[in-house]
């Protein structure tokens, strides 16, 4: 068995939603803002094409389908971007319709990364209008222990959810929001204690806070850490991680519509030294397979550089590249992590973003393979044998 842990972030827009329905009309999902993607500049590969095609991905068979090929190729587990918005759990039906209806579920393990931004309108996003923010991701202490109720019911009790330690992994994505919603910092710590309280209660040992930390922004909205170190160590988190290698490198600082993959990875793998070195908790390490933000922008504006998503176009992502990047992953785990020996990937299916492990129409599973080559699977365990109920025939 692999001695590390491949969590492969996803993103669960690709099935139809309440909300989304409001806000962009019946049915939408954002397989049609990546079916509408137009080239940007000479040589750029847009629209990209799903090698499965438009699929429902809160359906248990292409969620099972996902699965397998994910299992397959080395990945260990999915970290689901999870929403709560007013309330409610948004776009949560590819976690629970989908991936824990398949009949395959227990492949992978799952947890989840509470992408707790606001939620803006990029669908499409023009380059001289103002952000519409269409649901804002701060909330009070009382919404937020009614999220954590939700939370622990519903995930932490499923036999596959990831665990450190006989705990549950939570990953938070952006700490400023939570302690502004909150109302500071000393709040946010006692709202964490509560959660981890009421964990207890039903049972773990704790959980595994994670928090993802960065050095920019990207979306509207993020807000980055006066003093991060200082945040972490306060608010009881075990180990800090990334989403994505834009929240810590410029691309524009390295060329403007394209840049280099390479050159944007051997700057990401400086800040995961960086990060050993700033901070008291374990860092797990993040590689990022490409980037094209593009798909996003409102095709009919000039594309030119300014905040996300008019960003520059990651090229030369090759199968080789990424993979290279893997086993810079892998070298950063074994010199600096025990257990476990954690790496994300971005992403299993950010198409709009440029960042997806699925089949297109180009590459094929090539990515995959990639994977499998520096981190290969557990051989998958045979079927069962029927009992043998017969009397065996005497010799």
């Amino acid at each position: 068995m692999s001695s590390y842990e491949v969590a492969a972030y996803y993103f669960p827009q690709y099935h139809a939603d309440p909300r989304n329905d409001r806000w962009h009309g019946p049915g939408w999902t954002e397989w049609q803002v990546l079916q509408q993607a137009t080239p940007r500049f000479p040589g750029h590969r847009q629209p990209i094409v799903p090698a499965w095609g438009y699929f429902d991905e809160s359906d248990p068979a292409w969620a099972a389908r996902q699965i397998d090929v994910a299992a397959d190729h080395g990945i260990t587990s999915f970290l689901f971007d999870w929403y709560w918005y007013q309330g409610e759990p948004f776009l949560q039906r590819a976690l629970e319709q989908g991936f824990l209806g398949a009949p395959n579920r227990t492949r992978l393990r799952f947890a989840l990364m509470w992408a707790n931004h606001d939620w803006i309108n990029l669908y499409p996003a023009r380059y001289t209008n103002a952000v519409e923010m269409l649901a804002t991701g701060q909330m009070a202490s009382a919404a937020f222990a009614q999220m954590n109720e939700y939370i622990i019911e519903h995930y932490f009790t499923q036999p596959n959810y990831l665990m450190i330690d006989d705990a549950p992994l939570f990953t938070l994505y952006d700490l400023g929001n939570f302690i502004a919603g909150v109302g500071g910092i000393i709040a946010a710590r006692t709202a964490l204690n509560h959660f981890r309280a009421r964990a207890r209660q039903q049972g773990f040992r704790d959980i595994h806070l994670n928090a993802i930390q960065w050095g920019m922004q990207m979306l509207p909205g993020e807000s980055a850490l006066i003093d991060p170190e200082e945040v972490i160590a306060e608010l009881g988190f075990a180990s800090i991680g990334s989403y994505v290698w834009m929240h810590h490198v410029d691309l524009l600082a390295y060329g403007f519509p394209e840049c280099r993959y390479d050159t944007v990875a051997a700057a990401s793998f400086q800040t995961w030294q960086e990060h050993a070195a700033r901070y008291a908790v374990p860092y797990f390490p993040n590689v990022t397979m490409g980037w094209d933000s593009s798909p996003r922008t409102a095709q009919s504006d000039n594309f030119a550089p300014g905040s996300y998503p008019w960003l520059s176009v990651l090229t030369g992502n090759t199968p080789a590249a990424f993979q290279r990047a893997l086993e810079a992953a892998r070298a950063y785990a074994d010199q600096h992590l025990t257990a476990p020996k954690l790496i994300t990937i971005n992403a299993w299916n950010e198409w709009t973003e440029g960042s997806y492990l699925l089949p297109d129409t180009t590459h094929g599973t090539a990515y995959l393979e990639a994977i499998r080559r520096v981190f290969p699977p557990a051989p998958r365990a045979p079927a069962p044998v029927d009992v043998l109920l017969t009397k065996p025939v005497d010799d």
